[in-house]
């Protein structure tokens, strides 16, 4: 596959679409879901993704439950979490479990972008925002 497949985690509609939209613009392809628990389905039956972008405060399964999930069954996933509010305690966990970034919200997409093109196997051409 000659484009990096990024999953987009986030319970809110809005976000998601906006992501989504960025990174096809810039040479991703992107989809998006809900939660932890959708993501996680998602990624069972669809091996090409290899980022995942999580929100950590979403309902039925957090970003940070969905990154140690991942990390239980011996994922490569390349994890970027984004948050209003990452407290001390979740940045430590994150990072131990293997975390690739840890976005605080509202980022710069230029931030989102760079961070992507930080973990992704076959870089996308250009930035654009």
């Amino acid at each position: 596959m000659s484009l990096n497949k990024v999953l987009i985690v986030d319970d809110d509609p809005e976000s998601r679409s906006l992501l989504c939209e960025v990174l096809a613009a810039n040479g991703y392809a992107a989809e998006a879901v809900g939660d932890g628990l959708a993501a996680r389905e998602v990624l069972s039956k669809d091996d090409d993704f290899r980022i995942v972008i999580a929100d950590l405060q979403m309902p039925n399964e957090t970003g940070l439950e969905l990154l140690r999930k991942l990390r239980e069954q011996n994922s490569t996933h390349a994890i970027i979490l984004m948050s209003s509010f990452i407290s001390a305690k979740q940045r430590k966990i994150a990072k131990e479990l293997g975390a690739c970034a840890l976005l605080d919200k509202p980022f710069r997409l230029t931030d989102l972008l760079q961070a992507v093109a930080d973990v992704a196997p076959n870089k996308a051409i250009g930035i654009s925002s």
